[in-house]
């Protein structure tokens, strides 16, 4: 019988040949991440140690809390009028100061994208790292000094974090375009101004909305809080209550909180998924 009509499998077969090619080797395992992982874990047990965790105090704490929120229901809604305007006073800070953020943030990431502008990409960048490495909290503090108390150091501190977030994604979208069609428009003798809002721009939109919602969310939460430091929001109102004792009241601001930050997510969510949709 001819060898040509015996299938290669047999032929294979008789040729005490594998059928399959060997499995390949199992990776090793890498010594640095070993190492971190092995100290990372080490690190914790240390900072358990050293933070001297009275595990007896925690559970006679959680016990009291336990106890305290009788005393929050039923949530007392006297203020309620007072409660509200402060939450709107919140959404008004963090939109505004989102709003500000993402017009900075836009024009200054194009400045630190590696692909569009390498001469000043390193400068913008850790401008912008240092502007995020500080928290919001702290911010609102500086301008607090600054400019007094009020709602306005409030917008200047979310303003500020938020540039220093959305300038680092931002320009990480620009560099994710394709190289190709950048140095196609230079090599059409396309200037900067023109790649960037001719070339860049309709590849990154979709991006830059869906991250500026995400980033409004965070800064409706944040505004929550910045209250506590006297700028302004809802913030203020639950410190106060606290402050005096008054649990019931208490319960009832941190439960317009609550509706505030669900609803605004709530929506956003919806946003995003008809913006994927579009894109």
């Amino acid at each position: 019988m001819s060898t040509e009509l015996i299938p290669a499998a047999l032929r294979d077969v008789g040729m005490n040949k594998p059928l399959s090619e060997p499995l390949p080797r199992k990776p090793r395992k890498d010594p640095f991440l070993t190492g971190i992982a092995v100290v990372g874990a080490a690190f914790f047990v240390f900072c358990l140690v050293q933070l001297n965790f009275d595990y007896i105090k925690i559970w006679n704490g959680t016990m009291k809390f336990i106890a305290s929120l009788a005393l929050m229901f039923p949530p007392k809604a006297d203020e309620w009028r007072h409660v509200l305007a402060a939450a709107l006073e919140s959404l008004q800070i963090a939109l505004v100061g989102t709003v500000l953020a993402v017009i900075i943030a836009f024009f200054l990431s194009f400045l630190a994208a590696e692909n569009i502008s390498p001469r000043t990409s390193w400068l913008i960048k850790g401008f912008a790292s240092l502007l995020r490495a500080i928290p919001t909290l702290v911010w609102a503090l500086i301008f607090i000094v600054a400019v007094g108390m009020g709602p306005f150091p409030g917008i200047l501190a979310i303003c500020t974090h938020a540039v220093g977030m959305l300038v680092k994604v931002f320009a990480q979208s620009i560099e994710e375009v394709d190289e190709g069609a950048v140095e196609a428009m230079r090599a059409t003798g396309a200037g900067w101004l023109q790649i960037v809002f001719q070339g860049v721009v309709p590849s990154v939109f979709t991006s830059f909305v869906a991250w500026s919602v995400f980033r409004l969310e965070v800064d409706i939460a944040e505004s929550s809080i910045l209250g506590i430091v006297g700028a302004g929001g809802i913030g203020w109102e639950i410190a106060n209550a606290m402050r005096q004792y008054e649990f019931d009241q208490a319960s009832f601001v941190a439960l317009v909180i609550f509706v505030m930050v669900f609803s605004v997510e709530f929506v956003s969510n919806r946003l995003k998924i008809n913006i994927r949709r579009k894109g």
